[in-house]
């Protein structure tokens, strides 16, 4: 059985990992609407990234013989300004969901919550990928700078991005 503030901590993730996916699609919209469809492409497959996180902690709740409790989500921004100050957002964004998954790791330790642990530990994994593919976006568009055919081919390999 897990602990009621383990489960409340969790329910919170799933909350999170839902608010990221929303963030991530309102980018893609902005994106698609600023003429950049393969940031838009990007983005959106991110934001489907983000859901199946969720979904992962809310199975988990499910495993355990609980019921998740789906939180309220905030309404994402709408507006993003420039691609680079974008990017540079995703990655704080991402710094910002790694630290909440390093503190309901601290939790699960401290509460002896071995099954949590350990699918937690996936999402550990898992944040080192994400801040690093937004470390190389935002690396990739400080080089772009104002170069508009730079940009143009960026947003042509950001478009060629396939589903994980």
């Amino acid at each position: 059985m897990i602990k009621k503030n383990v489960l409340d901590a969790l329910n919170e993730q799933i909350k999170q990992e839902f608010y990221s996916s929303y963030v991530y699609l309102s980018v893609a919209a902005y994106a698609e609407t600023a003429g950049l469809p393969g940031f838009a492409h990007w983005f959106r497959l991110q934001a489907d990234e983000e859901h199946a996180h969720a979904m992962k902690i809310y199975d988990f709740v499910l495993d355990r013989g609980t019921q998740p409790r789906l939180l309220a989500i905030d309404a994402p921004p709408s507006d993003f300004g420039s691609p680079l100050q974008i990017a540079e957002k995703t990655l704080e964004h991402e710094q910002r969901v790694t630290g909440l998954i390093h503190s309901l790791y601290d939790l699960a330790v401290k509460e002896g919550d071995q099954p949590a642990q350990v699918m937690l530990q996936w999402f550990v994994t898992e944040q080192v990928e994400e801040e690093k593919n937004a470390t190389l976006l935002v690396d990739q568009l400080r080089m772009v700078g104002d170069n508009r055919a730079a940009l143009l081919m960026l947003d042509m390999e950001m478009g060629k991005r396939v589903g994980g």
